[in-house]
């Protein structure tokens, strides 16, 4: 007769032990780790419990009455090759063990065994099921979203973007995404779009990239002879996106003359080609994105204080990936996926060790470098990623980890203005200045 103990909303855990002292024990001891766990006397009624429920993770003695441990291997992967089987093996048994280890088994335990390590490799199997099953999530989400990379993590940061995102989405209201080179700010401006309702397209432009001589007339659009070289009239960004959204990224790099501009478009809802005296109603949405802080430019003069504060009616902040290391695994997973498919290569694999170096690392690239690391895995080549001096998972380690980058962040948001950013991050200078030598952080590598 099998028991049961499952907690809401938990990943279920099947163990198989027909010595009833030691099923107990290991029940009791999952149960205490906060898991859930259902036990059974025998493979067969494992097996035929399966039918209707999947479990996470399993749990097996090798020697068992009728099917044993190894044959149960061939049956789970007849049902789920996915699902790691854990095996409990007596001395004599560890040889076989390794041998159905070959064959796709998660791991062996050896009689007798401590509790911890009971629990240990459960967790650790446990990971590797939720990652298997996000990584089906993703590609059943990849498969609706087209090219467009869809928001992947549930970290507390990323969920309160999408909370962000749900909630105003469909006011029309403009918005001021802020965030990181390569955090992800198209990619929220894309689900603000697709959520908004609106029909008409979403238009993208770099502010950044386009040259000042040809900003006016690629924004505003011109008339034919309103230069020279103007043979014809032109449509510009604003008009295009009429009935859509505009996403106006790196919009700090907009020039100075054509913010007063801008600003007029935002009040007035029309737009006035270059070389035109007519006004052109227009109703498109305004996702503004800036990769550094636009308060304290307007302040510095470096950006109109006007067009900053009707910008910032609403904003988003879009966390960096250090910020949401938990994050990491999905993420690496859709871009490894998406890197296999594009360069006809089989999806590789990664460890726990690897995946702990990357959530130590700094991620100054952002998701944009965790993709050219996936990229980089499928085509053989080293990740590039060295290991960081915190080794460890212990909490003053990951403070650490988390003080640098909140100082890091300071730093580059107030273009390696080290008083700012002691002012920004509430700390006496000389303190600052403290963490920045314990840090190897260098301003001037800000500016």
């Amino acid at each position: 007769m099998d028991s049961y103990n499952k907690r809401e909303n938990d990943l279920l855990i099947y163990l198989i032990e027909d010595d009833e002292d030691v099923r107990r024990g290991c029940e009791q001891t999952i149960q205490l780790a906060d898991l859930a766990v259902r036990g059974f006397t025998t493979a067969e009624a494992a097996l035929a419990a399966m039918e209707d429920f999947s479990p996470a993770v399993v749990v097996s003695d090798v020697r068992l009455p009728g099917i044993s441990g190894l044959e149960l291997l061939d049956e789970i992967q007849k049902h789920d090759r996915d699902i790691p089987l854990i095996l409990i093996t007596g001395h004599g048994d560890i040889t076989m063990a390794v041998r159905a280890m070959r064959n796709n088994a998660y791991d062996f335990i050896e009689k007798p065994f401590r509790s911890e390590r009971l629990v240990d490799v459960i967790r650790r199997a446990l990971e590797k099921r939720r990652l298997i099953l996000e990584i089906s999530r993703l590609h059943e989400q990849l498969g609706n979203a087209g090219e467009k990379m869809p928001l992947i993590g549930h970290s507390d940061e990323i969920q309160k973007v999408r909370r962000s995102i749900a909630a105003l989405a469909p006011t029309d209201v403009d918005l001021l995404i802020l965030g990181e080179t390569g955090s992800g700010k198209e990619v929220v401006a894309h689900a603000i779009h697709e959520l908004s309702g609106r029909t008409g397209p979403f238009v993208a432009i770099n502010c950044g990239a386009l040259p000042e001589a040809i900003f006016e007339s690629e924004i505003f659009g011109h008339e034919s002879g309103a230069f020279t070289g103007a043979t014809k009239k032109r449509i510009g960004k604003i008009e295009y996106a009429d009935g859509g959204t505009l996403f106006l990224d790196e919009i700090e790099s907009m020039p100075l003359l054509l913010q007063v501009k801008f600003l007029r478009v935002l009040q007035d809802r029309c737009v006035e080609r270059l070389g035109s005296n007519s006004c052109i109603p227009v109703d498109c949405r305004i996702v503004a994105a800036s990769k550094v802080n636009l308060q304290y430019l307007s302040e510095q003069g470096d950006f109109r204080a006007d067009l900053y504060y009707r910008l910032n009616v609403v904003s988003i902040e879009v966390p960096p990936l250090r910020q949401r290391p938990g994050d990491i695994a999905p993420l690496m997973a859709y871009f490894i996926s998406r890197a296999a498919s594009r360069f006809n290569r089989e999806a590789v694999t990664w460890n726990e060790q690897d995946l702990l170096k990357w959530q130590q690392h700094d991620w100054p690239g952002n998701v944009r470098e965790l993709k050219t690391v996936a990229e980089r895995l499928c085509l053989g080549v080293s990740d590039g990623i060295e290991p960081s001096r915190i080794v460890t998972t212990s909490l003053s380690s990951k403070v650490e980890v988390y003080e640098r980058g909140l100082i890091r962040d300071a730093l580059k948001s107030m273009k390696g203005n080290v008083s700012a950013a002691a002012e920004l991050l509430q700390l006496p200078k000389k303190t600052l200045y403290d963490k920045l030598n314990m840090h190897a952080l260098e301003p001037k590598n800000y500016r």
